[in-house]
């Protein structure tokens, strides 16, 4: 019996002992990254029967078992990818923010002076000073929109180290994961399935982490191994089998990267929908769905405003009598075929209307029979046996060659808009401030009426005015003669339009608008028989405005978004687009803050250590050793006892 009692004993010191040890170890982890509270498990030794009844043995150490919730554990992983992927995508967009919405940085400044500067050319057309407050003004808004655009391309280029980086540190976490899964496998064939909690706790940081740059699900197999998926369900772990990501260039642009999936068969693209979440989630969906869309926004404004004012400028004279060039250079259309293309066709791109653009990049996939075009903005696709086809005032054709089915082309119609944007005029006397023709009324005219307007659109310059053309009014028909012989004459007046056939009498209604051969004009008042009106080319240009008068209207006129659109108002939209998803990404990410804090409060009420209570089971193991102690004491009087009496 003293040797029961002294094994009872025995079992009682070391039982204090393993308590003593892991109440140490939590104390000395309880600031340890990921390190989940352990628990000494312990259960009554059987009895042994000695016929009057069971006598106990002592107590056994079941377990040494961590406190630890898969559920709140997945939770904190969810809440980590989800505030990781949003604080990534803030802290991106917040820069183009700021870049756009900076008073003095942003584009409207730039676009304010510029059409002041216009407005004086009006005023004054013999200014010289004006005329070239006017280049200059337009050398400061390319300026302006190339600055906007270089800071854009610098966020875009430093998206890729840092995607390239996010998916180094994925792999490597993969590999260390799939060491932990071999070491806990063969830690517990050696204790007889005794779990490893420390390496437990350094596998579930490790997803933890791993978390932080993408969102992660873990299935656990049979011999407690994690088998872990990424994304949308992509494997990178499987018990000590790892899987890597990788990044490629697009298909269609060498010089933007994109995340890919090593198989056995090569790198596969992957979309930025299927490795969501986490850091590098946060990143792809900052550039696809934001920087493209504002670059783009940028560029379609820098387009329009060039084509816009070109077109226009074109319909004036200068100072020298010459038909007016381009005051600005436009950018093009980008077309790019995909890398993988296996036949010879070369897609090429024409922006046809500035109103019907929008801020989208398109997709061209051939299936062998159709044209597959898709705007890449909302994923609509339209399908066309041939080509060329116009979609959203951009026309696709098919240059040359012919593609094999599967072959895909991009087409980017305004990614270049604002970096190409240039002034090409730098001679004042350049600058058609005047239109092509003149009006007049005559000096023996005896009625009270007036001619206004000589102005033209661009059909004018397929037959421009070469010789004055005298206008004859009929009291006795009260009609107008005298326009030319091979053309028809158009007029309206209330709404109504009236043609008149070539060489007709033209009937005579005050403030009517009269067009023929791209000339508009009108004569209002009361007009006496034999008034004549007089146009003749315009060949000075000096003092005239109207031209000029129609540039500065640019400013007001809806030039975009299908004519509802100023250029201050769709650049406004991109600030208000930006500014809006900014303060979305803002609350958001602030609101999902809030929930992993909670989440990981939950799991520190769950599996964090304490240390008031480690304090108390310190005691109580160390008043449980010298109990212990006693028994063993009181045992070995015992048996010195019964030596003693033998």
């Amino acid at each position: 019996m003293a040797l029961n009692i002294l094994s009872i004993g025995q079992s009682a010191l070391n039982a204090a002992q393993i308590g003593i040890a892991t109440a140490g170890h939590n104390i000395a982890n309880a600031s340890t990254a990921g390190y989940s509270r352990q628990l000494v498990v312990q259960a009554a030794a059987p009895g042994q029967d000695f016929g009057y009844g069971f006598v106990g043995r002592g107590t056994d150490i079941v377990q040494v078992r961590r406190v630890y919730s898969d559920l709140l554990g997945g939770q904190v992983r969810e809440a980590q990818s989800a505030k990781s992927g949003l604080e990534t995508y803030y802290s991106q967009i917040r820069q183009i923010d700021n870049l756009l919405s900076n008073p003095d940085a942003g584009l409207s400044p730039a676009l304010q002076d510029f059409f002041s500067s216009v407005q004086q050319v009006s005023a004054n057309p013999t200014s010289t000073a004006a005329r070239q407050l006017l280049i200059t003004s337009a050398e400061s808004l390319e300026s302006r929109f190339k600055g906007l655009d270089t800071r854009l391309q610098q966020l875009r280029t430093g998206l890729d180290p840092q995607i390239a980086g996010s998916i180094d540190a994925i792999n490597i976490a993969a590999r260390q994961l799939a060491d932990l899964n071999d070491a806990i496998g063969k830690a517990l064939a050696r204790s007889n399935n005794a779990p490893p909690n420390d390496l437990y706790d350094q596998r579930d940081q490790l997803v933890a982490d791993l978390s932080k740059e993408i969102r992660t699900s873990v299935v656990k197999q049979d011999g407690g191994q994690y088998n872990v998926f990424v994304g949308n369900g992509l494997p990178l772990v499987v018990g000590n089998q790892t899987f890597r990501l990788t990044t490629i260039a697009a298909s269609t642009d060498p010089n933007r990267i994109e995340p890919a999936y090593l198989t056995s068969g090569g790198a596969v693209p992957l979309s930025a929908d299927s490795v969501a979440g986490g850091k590098l989630g946060g990143l792809l969906e900052f550039r696809d769905q934001t920087l493209d869309s504002a670059q783009n926004a940028l560029g379609r404004v820098a387009v329009a405003l060039a084509r816009s004012f070109n077109d226009q400028h074109a319909l004036g004279v200068d100072l020298k009598g010459n038909r007016g060039g381009n005051l600005f250079r436009e950018a093009g259309a980008v077309a790019s075929a995909a890398a993988s293309n296996t036949g010879g066709g070369v897609i090429a791109a024409n922006i046809v209307d500035v109103k019907a653009l929008v801020t989208s990049d398109y997709q061209v996939r051939y299936d062998g029979t159709n044209f597959a075009i898709t705007r890449l903005s909302d994923g609509s696709t339209q399908s066309f046996a041939t080509l060329p086809q116009t979609i959203d005032g951009v026309a696709i054709a098919l240059a040359s060659g012919s593609p094999n089915a599967g072959d895909e082309f991009r087409v980017q119609p305004t990614i270049r808009g604002a970096a190409d944007f240039g002034v090409l005029l730098t001679d004042t006397k350049a600058i058609a401030a005047g239109a092509p023709v003149r009006s007049g009324s005559a000096a023996a005219n005896t009625g009270g009426a007036r001619i206004a307007g000589g102005t033209v659109d661009a059909s004018y310059y397929a037959a421009p005015l070469a010789a004055p053309l005298t206008l004859t009014f009929d009291s006795s028909t009260s009609t107008l003669s005298g326009f030319p012989g091979g053309s028809a004459v158009t007029v309206e007046s209330g709404g109504v339009s009236t043609i008149y056939p070539p060489g007709s009498p033209v009937a005579y209604t005050t403030g009517a608008s009269i067009r023929f051969d791209g000339i508009s004009l009108s004569i209002t008042g009361t007009p006496a028989n034999g008034d004549t009106f007089t146009l003749a080319p315009n060949t000075g240009g000096s003092g005239d405005n109207r031209n000029a008068l129609a540039l500065s209207l640019l400013q007001t006129t809806g030039t975009m978004g299908g004519g509802t659109d100023t250029y201050q108002g769709a650049y406004g939209q991109l600030v208000s687009m930006i500014g809006g998803k900014t303060h979305e990404l803002e609350v958001t990410s602030a609101a999902q803050t809030a929930l992993l804090t909670d989440s990981e409060r939950s799991v520190q009420a769950e599996s964090g250590v304490n240390l008031d209570e480690e304090a108390a089971n310190l005691l109580r193991y160390q008043q449980a050793y010298q109990a212990a102690g006693r028994v063993m004491q009181v045992a070995s009087t015992l048996f010195d006892t019964l030596l003693k009496l033998g």
